[in-house]
């Protein structure tokens, strides 16, 4: 297992310490750092996700509104 040193402002370590005070702080820190870990991978997916939808935007086929409009009301009595 890896030690890992880092400083945070007084403040954040007096809250943390007074809200986990009971339990153990590095398995916290440890679930804390995999939630970040998770959610930077969860942006990076979104983000190539969005570029890519981007990018095939410009490929659709244009439709005119008056088209949107005929296909919307074709078929309705």
């Amino acid at each position: 297992m890896a030690t890992v040193n880092f400083s945070v402002p007084d403040d954040v370590k007096v809250a943390f310490d007074r809200t986990f005070g009971d339990q153990n702080k590095s398995a916290i820190i440890a679930d804390l750092m995999r939630k970040a870990v998770a959610d930077a991978s969860r942006r990076k997916q979104r983000q190539e996700i969005f570029r890519k939808l981007t990018q095939r935007r410009a490929q659709r086929p244009a439709v005119s509104n008056e088209e949107v409009r005929a296909a919307r009301t074709a078929g309705r009595p």
